[in-house]
């Protein structure tokens, strides 16, 4: 089975991504598919919860044990297979990146297909909507290109004239008239 999921980010859900996934493929894979899907590194903590309709967490499915004191032991995304958590066919997740950032998603099955895209190597990406978070400031926003741009133009007051020559060859004059700025009495 080929199992789709619409990947929310959870403060913006106009910003998602459908990832398709075999059904035999461990959480892990699903993991690393979400990370490559918003361009996040690989190098936090991480876990899944499964949910119910109202996004209320339940069964923890982790990356690794990161505490020892819970009352029911999580799975782990390596030993544990898509397909046997799945319960029913909305079925939903939530998935929790870098702890210490607490990036929060929502996972939604939204479809469950028989076919196989022979043309696919699964996990894959198979729609992106919405600019998605940069994971480490808002500097990423505009992106590395918006700095070039910003230094080929002259944006200082010299340049009021915008390239614009009068007849003499020189830079056009910008006066402001002084009795349009004068109160009247």
């Amino acid at each position: 089975m080929i199992l789709k999921f619409r990947i929310y980010f959870e403060e913006d859900d106009s910003i998602y991504r459908d990832i398709v996934i075999k059904h035999s493929q461990n959480f892990k894979d699903l993991h690393e598919a979400i990370l490559k899907a918003f361009e996040f590194d690989n190098k936090h903590q991480a876990t899944f919860y499964r949910s119910n309709d109202s996004w209320q967490r339940g069964r923890e499915i982790t990356l690794e044990v990161y505490d020892k004191s819970y009352q029911v032991p999580p799975l782990l995304m390596g030993e544990t297979t898509i397909g046997s958590e799945i319960k029913n066919t909305n079925q939903r997740f939530t998935y929790s990146y870098d702890f210490h950032k607490q990036w929060s998603f929502l996972i939604e099955l939204i479809n469950v297909s028989k076919e196989e895209d022979p043309k696919l190597i699964y996990p894959a990406t198979v729609r992106t909507e919405g600019i998605g978070p940069k994971q480490y400031g808002t500097k990423g926003l505009l992106g590395e290109k918006f700095a070039d741009i910003e230094e080929k133009y002259d944006l200082t007051r010299g340049a009021e004239g915008f390239g614009e020559k009068n007849e003499e060859g020189e830079d056009y004059e910008v006066e402001a008239s002084t009795d349009e700025y004068q109160e009247e009495d």
